[in-house]
């Protein structure tokens, strides 16, 4: 169902605003507004952040419709002239300004260009720069219209030069023609600092010249010289619309309620996740999102170890979202939802088809074929997909939730777009990298998520525990060596964590209330079990190690703090480390029937294959949230057949 402009301005003028609903384009140009007229902290102000303060979790879990609950919005502005960086909080209910901080040693996440340049301004002015028209005449290039520049994180090593700058590395590829793919040749061996207060080069760093690949690396359809003949058409339809309901940003499908989120740093956000239960709605999930992910390089050399990219705290993957296309992106009956983002002045917008919704069939949900009786049982399963796209210079990351019958729920990252390249002189073969072509290499390196899940299985005490299966020793009750059991291990305070995944174990963790029994008397509780999973190769002294910690565990919690939102920290461009995670939990919290939240690493090890260039197909990555006890039986028992519900005697495929 995809939802005209029309329609869904009708919709949302009926519906009253809900406490987690994020800022509308109008609340965003009157917190701006609020923000210039009252804030006193200068004339230029660049906007990174602006999204809403959520309200505290018991006015929203208490909520009623009548309900006043105050609406404020979050604000992280830079005043590019001094470099200082300030956190505001705004009443959108009084049209005022609440507070307003000063965080001092800190840089926001990449925002490029001031009040007079957009980006490709920008990008001409560093251009035109002397040093870099020297720099790439030294390498034959003379015509700087065809330069790609993407500016990368610069990282933290403890440069003196570089403390109290903002800056980023300006990395360089040359296009053929306009529309070429321009990562197919990569300019080796130039590095542009730039310093993104002052809109201008820093320095030049050039580790000398490499000849520019050969080959194009052209991939979109305008290039292909023929195509696949042999496709059939594969229709999806639903003569009778889909089977969820949309009210506001409330999702209601089958069995399930939530609430679909957004914000610029994270993206796609999920609140308020119930399911109904014989009649009676019971709480899994009160918040889940993308915390963190970075993804490190593993090539020592020039300044390619300097790769260490956080894509949402440095850049902000919820401002990179695509615009989705039907039957591209999404296929099927589809609704859309927009989303109000914002320019570096702050000027709201709306961006249209962010995040897509739709119902897909997943195969058989459960079956059995009574040969005795010759009959067969057989469901079908359909599964609720909630997702968006971002951009992130040369990578795509679609992220997926999925919402199952039978109560399950699955986290999912499609990895795709082109692997960063880089250039080596011809006949070498790098030792950290692969060749996906003629001098191209394509480094190794990984992608490591961090999604923060503030559980509350039916409450908000739970408690959580280690999963293993265990071999029985040999003993009088198993003299024949063949029994195993399960050891659950009740993990009571944040110094248990981080905990590693153990797939000789068949490890997984659960969260349990233990004020709330299933009818074998057994505590309720959801798991959460691992997916592909890898540790960093970095060795243990490694800058990113300490930058990124979160990447050295996989099952990782907290006692709930609402400020404690980021695993990797609230500022991790140009931040030496130690923030996040291991700061908080330096407290060691008990989390014994507490308000235990959840950040779950996860990562893929990419070693890239010649079958990656020049746009890598996707690589799915990610973890299952199921229920374990959690109902008294299968929930999904009363799914019905299928229309089309098999008749048979003796052997039956359905």
């Amino acid at each position: 169902m995809v939802v005209s402009d029309k329609v869904k301005q009708t919709v949302s003028e009926e519906i009253a605003r809900h406490p987690l609903d994020p800022l509308s384009v109008e609340e965003i140009d009157r917190a701006v507004a609020i923000v210039n007229e009252e804030a006193d902290l200068g004339d230029r102000l660049l906007f990174e952040t602006i999204t809403l303060s959520e309200p505290e979790k018991d006015l929203v879990l208490n909520y009623q419709s009548d309900d006043f609950v105050p609406r404020e919005a979050f604000i992280v502005v830079l005043n590019p002239e001094n470099g200082e960086v300030h956190e505001l909080l705004v009443s959108l209910d009084n049209n005022q300004l609440i507070e307003s901080e000063h965080i001092p040693g800190v840089q926001p996440s990449f925002i490029f260009g001031d009040h007079e340049t957009n980006f490709l301004q920008f990008d001409q002015k560093i251009k035109s720069d002397p040093r870099v028209i020297e720099a790439l005449n030294k390498r034959g290039i003379t015509n700087s219209e065809l330069v790609m520049i993407d500016p990368w994180p610069i990282s933290n090593f403890g440069n003196e030069e570089e403390l109290g700058k903002r800056l980023a590395i300006g990395r360089c590829w040359l296009r053929t023609e306009a529309t070429d793919n321009g990562y197919a040749k990569p300019i080796e061996g130039l590095s542009i600092i730039i310093d993104l207060n002052k809109s201008e080069v820093f320095e030049i760093q050039d580790f000398g010249v490499v000849p520019i690949p050969p080959e194009d690396g052209n991939y979109a359809a305008r290039y292909q010289e023929s195509f696949r003949t042999d496709l059939k058409p594969i229709e999806i339809t639903q003569p009778e619309g889909p089977s969820f309901t949309v009210t506001g940003n409330e999702v209601k499908w089958q069995k399930w309620q939530l609430r679909v989120g957004y914000t610029p740093r994270e993206g796609l956000v999920i609140h308020n996740v119930t399911y109904e239960d014989q009649g009676k709605i019971r709480p899994i999930l009160y918040r889940g999102a993308l915390s963190e992910m970075v993804v490190p390089y593993g090539d020592p050399t020039s300044d390619h170890y300097k790769k260490q990219v956080f894509d949402s705290g440095e850049v902000g993957i919820g401002k990179c979202a695509n615009s989705l296309e039907l039957g591209c992106d999404c296929l099927g009956e589809i609704y859309y939802f927009d989303v109000s983002l914002y320019d570096i002045t702050g000027k709201a917008h709306t961006q249209k088809n962010v995040v897509c919704m739709h119902e897909e069939d997943f195969g058989v949900l459960w079956k059995h074929t009574d040969a005795r009786i010759g009959e067969t049982e057989v469901r079908r399963s359909r599964r609720l997909v909630i997702s968006f796209f971002t951009t992130v210079g040369n990578y795509e990351y679609g992220f997926f939730w999925y919402f199952y019958q039978d109560g399950s729920i699955e986290y999912e990252v499609k990895l795709t777009g082109i692997v960063n390249s880089s250039a080596v002189p011809p006949g070498v073969k790098p030792k950290n990298g692969t060749l996906v072509a003629p001098q191209v290499v394509a480094h190794n390196h990984q992608h490591y998520f961090n999604v923060r899940l503030d559980m509350m299985v039916d409450g908000l005490q739970n408690s959580v525990y280690e999963v293993d299966t265990v071999r029985d020793p040999i003993s009088d009750e198993n003299p024949h060596g063949n029994a195993f059991s399960v050891k659950k291990t009740l993990l009571t305070q944040e110094n248990d964590f981080p905990r590693k995944i153990d797939p000789f174990a068949a490890r997984y963790w659960t969260v349990a209330n233990h004020s709330s029994q299933n009818y074998m008397g057994e505590s309720v509780s959801y798991k959460i079990a691992p997916g592909e999973n890898v540790l960093p190769f970095h060795h243990d002294d490694a800058v990113i190690m300490k930058r990124a910690t979160f990447m050295t565990g996989h099952m990782w919690a907290t006692e709930y703090d609402r400020d404690e939102m980021f695993a990797a920290g609230n500022y991790p461009n140009q931040h030496p480390g130690g923030d996040g995670l291991p700061k908080w939990m330096s407290g060691n919290r008990n989390l014994e029937d507490k308000d235990v939240v959840i950040w779950y690493t996860f990562g893929h090890n990419h070693i890239p294959r010649l079958e990656d260039w020049p746009v890598m197909p996707v690589v799915y990555m990610g973890f299952s949230i199921k229920p374990s006890g959690f109902f008294d039986r299968n929930p999904a028992l009363d799914v019905p057949p299928s229309d089309n519900q098999c008749a048979c005697e003796g052997e039956c495929n359905c």
